[in-house]
C-alpha cells in the first residue's frame, strides 16, 4: 500500500522531510475504527456522536431526531480521510455474535471510502496479523476511533506503541458503555506515550498548511460538520 501523499509533497521544497519533523506533521497516517456494530448501539454510552445514524427516522424526541442533522466524529473523519487519502483499518469484535460494522458507515458500499483492511476478531486489540499485515512499510501515525475505551482501543493502542507507531486517540470518536471508564482510560494511555487530542486537531496536523490543495475540502467539511462536532465534543470530552 502506497504511503498517503498530499499536494506538498510534490511541491519543489528542499529538505520538505526536515520541514514535516519540525513541525510534527503526520507523514504516514492511518485511522483505525474499533468494533462499532449494530448490537453496541443500545449498550455505548453516547454511541451516536461517534457516528452519523442516518436510519433515524423522524421522531417526536427532539433530541433524537437533531441527531439525524449530524455527522459526527467517525464519518467526519472518513470522509475526510478520502479527502487526505488515508487509509482506513476496521474491526469487528466476534461479528456473528454483536453484528456486522454499523452500515451508516458504508465501509464497504463506498467508493470513495479507501477502506485498505476491514477484518473480525476475537482478541481485543485490533492489531490482528489481518491488520498489521496490511499495513505499509515504515511507522504509522495511528488515528483511532471507537470502543471500548479501557478495552480494545486501550489494547490496541498499547500494541502499536509497542510495534513502534505513533497514536493518536480521538477524544470525540471514542466511548464505553460506563463513562466513568473513557477518563481513566485516556489518562493512562497518554502517560503510557499516546497522543489524546481531537478530530479538528489531528486533520489540521495532517495537513499543517493552509497552502496545500486538500485544505479547502478538509475546511468545508469542518464547517458542515460543526454542530456534530460541538455536540460530541461537549458530550464526550468533558467527562
Amino acid at each position: 500500500m502506497a504511503t498517503r501523499r498530499l499536494s506538498r509533497s510534490s511541491r519543489n521544497c528542499p529538505g520538505l522531510s526536515i520541514a514535516n519533523a519540525k513541525m510534527n506533521i503526520p507523514v504516514n497516517p492511518a485511522l483505525f475504527i474499533c468494533d462499532l456494530q449494530e448490537k453496541f448501539r443500545p449498550a455505548i454510552w453516547e454511541f451516536p456522536k461517534m457516528y452519523f445514524p442516518w436510519a433515524l427516522p423522524y421522531s417526536s424526541n427532539i433530541v433524537a431526531y437533531r441527531l439525524c442533522h449530524r455527522l459526527a466524529t467517525t464519518q467526519k473523519m472518513i470522509k475526510a480521510s478520502h479527502i487526505l487519502n488515508i487509509p482506513i483499518y476496521a474491526t469487528t469484535q466476534k461479528r456473528a455474535s454483536l453484528g456486522e460494522t454499523c452500515s451508516e458507515l458504508a465501509l464497504e458500499q463506498s467508493d470513495e471510502t479507501k477502506t485498505a483492511a476491514h477484518v473480525d476478531k476475537t482478541a481485543f486489540s485490533m492489531w490482528v496479523p489481518e491488520i498489521w499485515s496490511a499495513l505499509s512499510e515504515g511507522p504509522h501515525e495511528v488515528a483511532i476511533v471507537g470502543i471500548e475505551s479501557h478495552i480494545c482501543v486501550t489494547q490496541t493502542t498499547l500494541d502499536l506503541l509497542a510495534n513502534g507507531h505513533k497514536v493518536y486517540i480521538l477524544a470525540d470518536g471514542v466511548s464505553s458503555c460506563n463513562k466513568e471508564e473513557i477518563p481513566v482510560a485516556l489518562r493512562r494511555l497518554a502517560k503510557e506515550g499516546a497522543t489524546v487530542t481531537t478530530s479538528e486537531s489531528f486533520l489540521y496536523e495532517c495537513m499543517g498548511d493552509a497552502g496545500i490543495a486538500e485544505f479547502k475540502g478538509i475546511a468545508g467539511l469542518v464547517r458542515e460538520t460543526k454542530t456534530g462536532t460541538k455536540d460530541a465534543l461537549q458530550t464526550l470530552c468533558k467527562i
